[in-house]
């Protein structure tokens, strides 16, 4: 790449971000291309997570556990770092080479029209097979340039990012008046969508890759889809812009069974059923919330504290 690139800022948010924030800090030392700054955004974390981001060269802003939301945190991270391009990372995404950083810069800066580069998520070593299918199921070994115009093909794929690994454009997020704030959780999809609206592009960069997946119980996976059926009810612009979220779900629990069925794996398809039952209730029951006691809602999610938020009644 040419010696002459625009700054570059990562952002982190943490909370007790244990080994595996140590890997993440370590890999970005190592970058071809670094990053000119990195800003750890910590919700008071009570481990080690402050001093480890400062040993390896990152100013740390400590906010509030309560504080914390992922739409407002990370335009408080936009706004204090001075990079051209912002790279977003979740704490426990690793990257897996030491050219990561180059390769989503590159996509960025190739191409005026590219909002977005995203990096593919790889599974844990320690990853469960429910874990590695879905990375495997959204996160696939070929690059892609998406643009508004796929959503006739892809639907709500379309707009599909993740800010575990992902480079934003700082003029474009400018452009949309950052992230938007006040959403459960989907941040980056909402982000990806209005800029796909406004004619920009997202490119999934499949050479720069992360180990970042999660081994979620049922309970776990319910209240995960629960809140996907949040989102998808408040920003209900997202369906009708680009479709519905339940062919997509259908396709992996279908990637997910041949998985199984390949790998010769049958005592895994009690817990299958179970878990797929626990994603399908859970979605269905988040996109109704706001027929639900109130008092209900908190327990139902995998953001807690953002209902504290909501006004009452």
């Amino acid at each position: 790449m040419s010696a002459n690139l625009p700054r570059i800022s990562v952002v982190i948010p943490t909370l007790n971000g244990g080994s595996l924030l140590r890997q993440l800090l370590q890999k970005l030392t190592v970058q071809s291309v670094q990053a000119d700054e990195i800003l750890v955004i910590d919700s008071s974390s009570t481990d080690e997570t402050v001093r480890v981001a400062e040993q390896h060269g990152a100013t740390v802003v400590s906010i509030g556990r309560d504080e914390f939301e992922h739409g407002t945190t990370r335009n408080l991270a936009i706004k204090q770092c001075s990079g051209d391009i912002v790279l977003f990372f979740t704490q426990d995404a690793v990257p897996a080479t030491n050219d990561l950083i180059e390769k989503l810069v590159a996509a960025v800066i190739r191409d005026q029209s590219i909002a977005i580069s995203y990096g593919r998520q790889l599974p844990h070593p320690d990853a469960s097979l429910s874990a590695a299918a879905l990375r495997t199921f959204n996160y696939p070994d070929q690059s892609r340039v998406r643009t508004f115009s796929d959503r006739e093909t892809l639907g709500l794929k379309t707009a599909f990012v993740s800010n575990s690994c992902a480079a934003y454009r700082r003029s474009c997020l400018e452009e949309i008046d950052y992230f938007q704030e006040g959403l459960v959780f989907g941040e980056d999809t909402c982000a990806a969508g209005r800029l796909l609206k406004n004619g920009y592009a997202i490119a999934y960069v499949a050479e720069a890759a992360v180990f970042h997946s999660h081994n979620y119980s049922l309970l776990q996976e319910f209240r995960r889809s629960f809140d996907i059926g949040v989102l998808h009810n408040s920003e209900y612009w997202l369906i009708e812009t680009f479709g519905r979220a339940e062919g997509e779900g259908g396709e992996y629990v279908r990637f997910e069974l041949s998985m199984i069925l390949q790998q010769k794996k049958l005592y895994l398809l009690p817990v299958f059923f179970l878990r797929n039952l626990a994603k399908y209730s859970g979605y269905k029951l988040g996109s109704k919330y706001h027929v639900l006691p109130q008092w209900l809602l908190p327990k139902l999610s995998m953001n807690c504290n953002w209902w504290k938020r909501l006004p009452k009644g």
